[in-house]
């Protein structure tokens, strides 16, 4: 589920910071020129671990990505300064609260991202076949 999850979700995070560069109020969000720089890093190790790298790798890489998005989005909301600081949003109307839509889509990605993490796909035992034989280990006795 982890690969999955990184592939759709590294083609996400692409088309948002493309876009977020010709549209920088997308859905509410301040899409600055730096928050479409992380996007666009966020896309390049997403897909990485979604196409390249192996089912570990990607389960490790989504729980520490998730935990990160969570707290970046619960950091929005607490303490928004420092988040205001990075994504470069100090510019926009609103204030501090104008960052609920970034929050909530942050901490969305991170429960996403760490389910994904967590989740481990169902075992499959192999089919196998067994032939029964007779306590003389298969060998055929006269009498």
């Amino acid at each position: 589920m982890a690969k999955a999850t990184c592939k759709v979700l590294g083609v996400v995070f692409l088309i948002v910071g493309l876009l977020g560069f010709v549209s920088p109020n997308l859905l509410g969000m301040h899409l600055s020129g730096i928050h479409n720089i992380i996007h666009l890093i966020s896309a390049a190790l997403a897909l990485y671990f979604g196409f390249v790298a192996s089912p570990s790798a990607a389960r490790t890489f989504s729980l520490i990505f998730g935990a990160i998005y969570l707290l970046l989005g619960a950091l929005g909301f607490i303490a928004p300064g420092p988040v205001i600081r990075l994504i470069q949003a100090h510019h926009t109307p609103g204030g501090l609260r104008s960052l609920a839509a970034d929050n909530i889509v942050n901490l969305l990605l991170g429960a996403i991202f760490i389910i994904a993490g967590l989740a481990r796909a169902p075992h499959v035992a192999p089919i196998t076949t067994r032939t029964h034989r007779g306590s003389t280990g298969g060998a055929a006795v006269r009498g």
